[in-house]
């Protein structure tokens, strides 16, 4: 269903020319959000990269969410979340 491949440097698809021509494939973004503690965020990001899904370097550095966002996540007594993004591209038939 999706072709989890995104474009070269030169914005080009890296599809092979044939399955370009015999079909419409469009490109489109997607986000992904993590929220959780830091060891939480971190350990999520290197099971992504482990399936080929996504570099770790292509992540957001975590940032601390604030307690009035109505994101807050856990109990006051529990450590500080936190949130990281990705936007991937992905290539849609």
């Amino acid at each position: 269903m999706f072709e989890y491949l995104d474009p070269d440097a030169s914005g080009a698809s890296n599809l092979p020319p044939s399955s370009r021509s015999t079909s419409q494939i469009r490109p489109e973004r997607v986000r992904h959000m993590l929220y959780g503690s830091l060891a939480a965020i971190d350990r999520t990001i290197k099971i992504l990269h482990a399936l080929g899904y996504t570099d770790p370097n292509d992540w957001s550095d975590p940032i601390p969410v604030p307690p009035t966002s109505g994101i807050e996540l856990g109990h006051p007594s529990e450590p500080q979340t936190w949130m990281a993004i990705l936007t991937k591209t992905i290539l849609i038939e």
